[in-house]
Protein backbone atom coordinates (compact mmCIF):
# COMPACT_ATOMS: atom_id res chain seq x y z
CA UNK A 1 0.00 0.00 0.00
CA UNK A 2 1.12 3.90 -0.39
CA UNK A 3 0.46 7.28 0.49
CA UNK A 4 -0.32 9.46 -2.26
CA UNK A 5 1.81 12.80 -1.80
CA UNK A 6 1.60 16.55 -3.75
CA UNK A 7 -2.31 16.30 -3.94
CA UNK A 8 -4.76 19.11 -3.77
CA UNK A 9 -6.96 20.30 -0.80
CA UNK A 10 -9.40 17.90 0.39
CA UNK A 11 -12.89 18.43 -0.42
CA UNK A 12 -14.90 20.43 2.13
CA UNK A 13 -18.12 18.34 4.27
CA UNK A 14 -20.12 20.67 2.42
CA UNK A 15 -19.34 19.66 -1.06
CA UNK A 16 -19.30 16.46 0.25
CA UNK A 17 -22.78 16.85 1.27
CA UNK A 18 -24.25 17.94 -2.06
CA UNK A 19 -22.31 14.75 -3.85
CA UNK A 20 -23.70 12.17 -1.62
CA UNK A 21 -27.45 13.94 -1.26
CA UNK A 22 -29.22 11.76 -3.70
CA UNK A 23 -28.33 8.62 -1.62
CA UNK A 24 -30.04 10.14 1.40
CA UNK A 25 -33.07 8.61 0.99
CA UNK A 26 -32.13 5.03 1.05
CA UNK A 27 -32.39 2.59 3.92
CA UNK A 28 -29.30 0.73 3.39
CA UNK A 29 -26.72 1.33 0.97
CA UNK A 30 -23.54 -1.15 -0.03
CA UNK A 31 -20.31 0.54 -1.37
CA UNK A 32 -18.48 -1.23 -2.92
CA UNK A 33 -14.68 -0.78 -2.44
CA UNK A 34 -11.51 -2.10 -4.32
CA UNK A 35 -8.71 -0.71 -1.48
CA UNK A 36 -7.98 1.89 -4.59
CA UNK A 37 -7.87 5.48 -4.16
CA UNK A 38 -10.78 6.09 -5.70
CA UNK A 39 -13.37 3.74 -3.60
CA UNK A 40 -11.39 4.43 -0.62
CA UNK A 41 -12.40 8.06 -0.81
CA UNK A 42 -15.63 7.29 -1.49
CA UNK A 43 -16.24 5.20 1.73
CA UNK A 44 -14.39 7.69 4.00
CA UNK A 45 -16.67 10.43 2.32
CA UNK A 46 -19.71 8.03 2.98
CA UNK A 47 -19.03 7.21 6.27
CA UNK A 48 -18.80 10.41 7.87
CA UNK A 49 -21.45 12.03 5.91
CA UNK A 50 -23.59 8.95 7.27
CA UNK A 51 -22.43 9.50 10.72
CA UNK A 52 -23.08 13.97 10.16
CA UNK A 53 -27.10 12.56 9.26
CA UNK A 54 -27.54 10.10 12.76
CA UNK A 55 -26.12 6.80 10.69
CA UNK A 56 -28.38 7.30 8.32
CA UNK A 57 -29.12 5.57 5.45
CA UNK A 58 -27.47 2.49 7.25
CA UNK A 59 -24.11 1.75 5.27
CA UNK A 60 -22.32 -1.63 4.41
CA UNK A 61 -19.17 -2.35 2.25
CA UNK A 62 -18.01 -4.87 0.08
CA UNK A 63 -14.93 -5.72 -1.66
CA UNK A 64 -14.61 -8.40 -4.27
CA UNK A 65 -11.76 -10.47 -4.51
CA UNK A 66 -11.53 -11.74 -8.01
CA UNK A 67 -8.61 -13.70 -6.99
CA UNK A 68 -6.49 -12.36 -10.36
CA UNK A 69 -3.40 -11.36 -8.75
CA UNK A 70 -1.55 -12.81 -5.44
CA UNK A 71 -2.12 -9.42 -3.46
CA UNK A 72 -6.18 -9.53 -3.47
CA UNK A 73 -6.55 -11.52 -1.01
CA UNK A 74 -4.28 -9.24 1.40
CA UNK A 75 -5.93 -6.23 -0.48
CA UNK A 76 -9.71 -7.54 0.41
CA UNK A 77 -8.47 -7.95 3.79
CA UNK A 78 -6.74 -4.27 4.41
CA UNK A 79 -10.09 -2.60 3.53
CA UNK A 80 -12.45 -4.84 5.96
CA UNK A 81 -9.60 -3.23 8.70
CA UNK A 82 -10.45 0.36 7.80
CA UNK A 83 -14.29 -0.70 7.54
CA UNK A 84 -13.69 -2.04 10.78
CA UNK A 85 -12.19 1.11 12.41
CA UNK A 86 -15.22 3.07 10.62
CA UNK A 87 -17.60 1.13 12.49
CA UNK A 88 -18.64 -0.42 9.22
CA UNK A 89 -20.01 -4.06 8.48
CA UNK A 90 -17.52 -5.21 5.53
CA UNK A 91 -18.10 -8.35 3.21
CA UNK A 92 -15.35 -9.98 1.28
CA UNK A 93 -17.06 -11.54 -1.93
CA UNK A 94 -14.58 -13.98 -3.82
CA UNK A 95 -14.85 -14.80 -7.32
CA UNK A 96 -14.37 -18.38 -7.45
CA UNK A 97 -13.83 -21.14 -9.56
CA UNK A 98 -11.90 -21.28 -13.39
CA UNK A 99 -10.91 -18.19 -14.78
CA UNK A 100 -10.93 -16.93 -17.56
CA UNK A 101 -8.02 -16.64 -20.78
CA UNK A 102 -9.84 -13.95 -22.81
CA UNK A 103 -11.62 -10.49 -22.49
CA UNK A 104 -10.59 -10.99 -18.60
CA UNK A 105 -11.68 -7.37 -17.69
CA UNK A 106 -14.95 -7.57 -18.74
CA UNK A 107 -16.08 -10.77 -17.51
CA UNK A 108 -14.50 -9.88 -13.89
CA UNK A 109 -16.67 -6.49 -14.44
CA UNK A 110 -19.27 -9.15 -14.74
CA UNK A 111 -18.59 -11.28 -12.07
CA UNK A 112 -18.17 -8.08 -9.58
CA UNK A 113 -21.47 -6.61 -10.30
CA UNK A 114 -23.23 -9.90 -10.14
CA UNK A 115 -21.42 -10.60 -6.69
CA UNK A 116 -22.24 -7.34 -5.26
CA UNK A 117 -25.77 -7.64 -6.23
CA UNK A 118 -26.21 -10.81 -4.68
CA UNK A 119 -24.93 -9.02 -1.27
CA UNK A 120 -26.85 -6.22 -1.25
CA UNK A 121 -30.02 -8.26 -1.54
CA UNK A 122 -29.02 -10.36 1.22
CA UNK A 123 -28.16 -7.17 3.47
CA UNK A 124 -31.55 -5.52 2.79
CA UNK A 125 -29.90 -2.52 0.71
CA UNK A 126 -31.81 -1.13 -2.54
CA UNK A 127 -28.47 0.25 -3.64
CA UNK A 128 -24.84 -0.23 -4.50
CA UNK A 129 -22.74 2.71 -4.75
CA UNK A 130 -19.18 2.60 -6.91
CA UNK A 131 -16.20 5.31 -7.26
CA UNK A 132 -16.67 6.38 -10.68
CA UNK A 133 -15.57 9.55 -11.17
CA UNK A 134 -14.62 12.18 -13.74
CA UNK A 135 -11.69 10.48 -15.73
CA UNK A 136 -13.92 7.10 -15.94
CA UNK A 137 -16.30 9.07 -17.09
CA UNK A 138 -14.08 10.48 -20.01
CA UNK A 139 -12.03 6.95 -20.61
CA UNK A 140 -15.46 5.45 -21.09
CA UNK A 141 -16.92 8.07 -23.79
CA UNK A 142 -13.31 8.16 -25.44
CA UNK A 143 -13.26 3.82 -25.38
CA UNK A 144 -17.45 3.90 -27.06
CA UNK A 145 -15.93 6.60 -29.27
CA UNK A 146 -13.48 4.59 -30.80
CA UNK A 147 -15.65 2.10 -31.37
CA UNK A 148 -18.29 3.47 -33.32
CA UNK A 149 -20.89 3.73 -30.58
CA UNK A 150 -23.77 5.54 -30.96
CA UNK A 151 -25.54 8.28 -29.11
CA UNK A 152 -26.91 6.27 -26.01
CA UNK A 153 -23.10 4.55 -26.16
CA UNK A 154 -21.38 7.92 -25.95
CA UNK A 155 -23.52 9.17 -22.80
CA UNK A 156 -21.10 6.55 -20.90
CA UNK A 157 -22.42 6.28 -17.06
CA UNK A 158 -25.40 7.26 -15.84
CA UNK A 159 -25.04 8.42 -12.08
CA UNK A 160 -28.10 6.72 -11.10
CA UNK A 161 -29.12 3.62 -13.18
CA UNK A 162 -31.22 0.00 -12.40
CA UNK A 163 -29.02 -3.06 -12.16
CA UNK A 164 -30.08 -6.74 -11.21
CA UNK A 165 -33.24 -5.37 -9.79
CA UNK A 166 -31.31 -2.49 -7.63
CA UNK A 167 -30.27 0.68 -7.91
CA UNK A 168 -26.36 1.36 -9.01
CA UNK A 169 -25.18 4.79 -8.49
CA UNK A 170 -22.08 6.94 -9.25
CA UNK A 171 -22.02 10.30 -7.08
CA UNK A 172 -18.59 10.74 -7.61
CA UNK A 173 -18.34 11.52 -11.88
CA UNK A 174 -18.22 15.06 -11.08
CA UNK A 175 -14.65 14.78 -9.37
CA UNK A 176 -11.43 14.11 -11.03
CA UNK A 177 -9.55 11.29 -9.61
CA UNK A 178 -6.43 14.17 -8.25
CA UNK A 179 -9.52 15.31 -5.86
CA UNK A 180 -10.18 11.79 -4.26
CA UNK A 181 -6.39 10.46 -3.64
CA UNK A 182 -6.04 14.29 -1.97
CA UNK A 183 -9.03 13.30 0.28
CA UNK A 184 -7.11 10.25 1.07
CA UNK A 185 -3.75 11.81 1.88
CA UNK A 186 -5.58 14.46 4.30
CA UNK A 187 -7.11 11.74 6.19
CA UNK A 188 -3.78 9.92 6.19
CA UNK A 189 -5.30 6.37 4.92
CA UNK A 190 -3.18 4.68 2.77
CA UNK A 191 -4.71 2.86 -0.75
CA UNK A 192 -3.51 0.58 -2.92
CA UNK A 193 -2.73 0.54 -6.95
CA UNK A 194 -3.89 -1.93 -9.17
CA UNK A 195 -1.10 -2.64 -11.84
CA UNK A 196 -3.86 -3.28 -14.27
CA UNK A 197 -4.68 0.19 -14.71
CA UNK A 198 -1.24 0.42 -16.11
CA UNK A 199 -0.91 -2.82 -18.17
CA UNK A 200 -0.87 -2.03 -21.84
CA UNK A 201 -2.50 -5.37 -22.75
CA UNK A 202 -5.49 -3.64 -21.31
CA UNK A 203 -7.27 -1.27 -24.06
CA UNK A 204 -8.67 0.96 -20.89
CA UNK A 205 -4.88 1.41 -19.94
CA UNK A 206 -3.61 2.14 -23.76
CA UNK A 207 -6.37 4.97 -23.42
CA UNK A 208 -5.54 6.19 -20.21
CA UNK A 209 -2.03 6.71 -21.48
CA UNK A 210 -3.41 8.71 -24.30
CA UNK A 211 -5.07 11.25 -22.02
CA UNK A 212 -2.43 13.29 -21.36
CA UNK A 213 -1.69 13.97 -25.06
CA UNK A 214 -4.92 14.45 -26.23
CA UNK A 215 -5.65 16.82 -22.77
CA UNK A 216 -3.03 19.07 -24.54
CA UNK A 217 -5.25 19.49 -27.51
CA UNK A 218 -8.24 20.42 -25.37
CA UNK A 219 -9.91 17.01 -25.10
CA UNK A 220 -9.40 16.62 -21.81
CA UNK A 221 -11.43 14.61 -19.46
CA UNK A 222 -14.17 17.40 -18.34
CA UNK A 223 -14.43 17.96 -22.58
CA UNK A 224 -15.31 14.66 -23.05
CA UNK A 225 -17.51 14.35 -19.59
CA UNK A 226 -19.05 17.32 -21.24
CA UNK A 227 -19.32 15.29 -24.14
CA UNK A 228 -21.07 12.65 -22.58
CA UNK A 229 -23.71 15.23 -20.69
CA UNK A 230 -24.63 16.37 -23.66
CA UNK A 231 -25.17 12.77 -25.70
CA UNK A 232 -27.18 11.93 -22.82
CA UNK A 233 -29.53 14.72 -23.16
CA UNK A 234 -30.20 13.88 -26.80
CA UNK A 235 -30.56 10.36 -26.17
CA UNK A 236 -33.34 11.01 -23.68
CA UNK A 237 -34.85 13.36 -26.73
CA UNK A 238 -34.61 10.61 -28.49
CA UNK A 239 -35.79 8.14 -26.26
CA UNK A 240 -38.99 9.99 -25.84
CA UNK A 241 -39.80 10.11 -30.08
CA UNK A 242 -39.29 6.74 -30.19
CA UNK A 243 -42.05 5.75 -27.03
CA UNK A 244 -43.95 8.53 -29.19
CA UNK A 245 -43.16 6.08 -32.22
CA UNK A 246 -44.23 2.96 -30.39
CA UNK A 247 -47.22 4.41 -29.42
CA UNK A 248 -48.52 5.25 -32.48
CA UNK A 249 -47.50 2.12 -34.29
CA UNK A 250 -47.48 -1.02 -32.07
CA UNK A 251 -43.87 -2.60 -33.46
CA UNK A 252 -42.34 -3.62 -30.01
CA UNK A 253 -46.18 -4.57 -28.70
CA UNK A 254 -47.86 -6.16 -31.11
CA UNK A 255 -44.64 -7.56 -33.22
CA UNK A 256 -45.78 -6.02 -36.26
CA UNK A 257 -46.71 -2.77 -37.98
CA UNK A 258 -47.11 -1.14 -40.75
CA UNK A 259 -43.83 -1.44 -43.06
CA UNK A 260 -44.47 1.94 -44.96
CA UNK A 261 -45.40 4.12 -41.66
CA UNK A 262 -42.14 2.95 -40.43
CA UNK A 263 -39.80 4.03 -42.84
CA UNK A 264 -41.30 7.41 -42.39
CA UNK A 265 -40.15 7.74 -39.33
CA UNK A 266 -36.48 9.74 -38.40
CA UNK A 267 -34.08 6.64 -39.53
CA UNK A 268 -32.49 6.50 -35.97
CA UNK A 269 -36.08 6.02 -34.42
CA UNK A 270 -37.12 3.42 -36.43
CA UNK A 271 -33.74 1.63 -36.09
CA UNK A 272 -34.40 2.09 -32.28
CA UNK A 273 -37.98 0.40 -32.76
CA UNK A 274 -36.81 -2.05 -34.75
CA UNK A 275 -33.69 -3.00 -31.86
CA UNK A 276 -36.46 -3.39 -29.65
CA UNK A 277 -38.85 -5.18 -31.20
CA UNK A 278 -35.80 -7.94 -32.19
CA UNK A 279 -34.96 -7.85 -28.99
CA UNK A 280 -37.89 -8.41 -27.56
CA UNK A 281 -38.54 -11.56 -29.61
CA UNK A 282 -34.97 -12.47 -29.40
CA UNK A 283 -34.38 -12.39 -26.34
CA UNK A 284 -31.56 -10.56 -25.75
CA UNK A 285 -30.64 -7.01 -25.11
CA UNK A 286 -31.68 -4.39 -27.87
CA UNK A 287 -27.48 -3.00 -26.64
CA UNK A 288 -25.57 -6.24 -27.51
CA UNK A 289 -27.03 -6.73 -30.80
CA UNK A 290 -24.72 -4.63 -32.91
CA UNK A 291 -25.56 -1.11 -34.10
CA UNK A 292 -24.59 -1.96 -37.46
CA UNK A 293 -26.43 -5.07 -38.45
CA UNK A 294 -29.74 -3.17 -37.35
CA UNK A 295 -28.41 0.33 -39.64
CA UNK A 296 -27.76 -2.25 -42.66
CA UNK A 297 -31.38 -3.74 -41.55
CA UNK A 298 -33.04 -0.69 -41.70
CA UNK A 299 -31.59 0.40 -44.86
CA UNK A 300 -32.76 -2.63 -46.39
CA UNK A 301 -35.78 -2.57 -45.42
CA UNK A 302 -36.51 0.98 -46.51
CA UNK A 303 -35.43 0.02 -49.96
CA UNK A 304 -37.67 -2.80 -49.92
CA UNK A 305 -40.51 -0.72 -48.92
CA UNK A 306 -39.83 1.98 -51.24
CA UNK A 307 -39.13 -0.74 -54.43
CA UNK A 308 -42.27 -2.26 -53.09
CA UNK A 309 -40.42 -5.87 -53.08
CA UNK A 310 -40.16 -8.33 -50.69
CA UNK A 311 -37.49 -8.36 -47.47
CA UNK A 312 -36.38 -10.82 -44.89
CA UNK A 313 -33.93 -11.35 -42.71
CA UNK A 314 -32.54 -13.31 -39.72
CA UNK A 315 -30.92 -10.95 -36.87
CA UNK A 316 -30.37 -11.73 -33.35
CA UNK A 317 -32.77 -14.90 -33.03
CA UNK A 318 -35.46 -13.16 -34.43
CA UNK A 319 -36.77 -13.10 -38.44
CA UNK A 320 -37.82 -9.20 -39.78
CA UNK A 321 -40.33 -10.30 -42.99
CA UNK A 322 -41.88 -7.60 -44.65
CA UNK A 323 -45.50 -9.65 -45.04
CA UNK A 324 -48.54 -9.30 -47.62
CA UNK A 325 -50.25 -5.69 -47.79
CA UNK A 326 -47.07 -3.97 -46.54
CA UNK A 327 -47.41 -5.60 -42.81
CA UNK A 328 -43.90 -5.85 -41.32
CA UNK A 329 -43.18 -8.65 -38.65
CA UNK A 330 -41.08 -9.29 -36.26
CA UNK A 331 -41.12 -13.04 -35.15
CA UNK A 332 -39.04 -15.82 -34.40
CA UNK A 333 -36.14 -17.36 -36.58
CA UNK A 334 -37.36 -20.22 -37.70
CA UNK A 335 -35.35 -23.58 -36.58
CA UNK A 336 -32.56 -23.94 -39.16
CA UNK A 337 -32.58 -27.22 -41.41
CA UNK A 338 -30.03 -29.61 -40.52
CA UNK A 339 -27.91 -30.61 -43.51
CA UNK A 340 -28.91 -34.44 -44.87
CA UNK A 341 -27.10 -37.21 -44.43
CA UNK A 342 -25.34 -38.77 -47.35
Amino acid sequence: MRRASGSPAPLSERAIDAILAPLADAGAVLIAVSGGPDSTALLLMAASWARRRGGRPRLEAATVDHGLRPESADEARAVAKLCGELGLPHHILVWRGAKPKTRVQERAREARYRLLAHCAREIGATAIVTAHHLDDQAETTLFRLLRGSGIGGLRAMAARAPRDGLALARPLLGLPKRALVAYCEAAGVAFVRDPANDDPHYARARLRALMGALAAEGLDAPALARLARRAGQVEEALTRQAEAAEARLGLVADGSCDARALTQEPIEIAERLLAAAIAKVGGKEAGRIGLEKIEALAEGLRDAVAARRAFSANLAGARVRLAAKGRLKVEPEPPRRKPARR
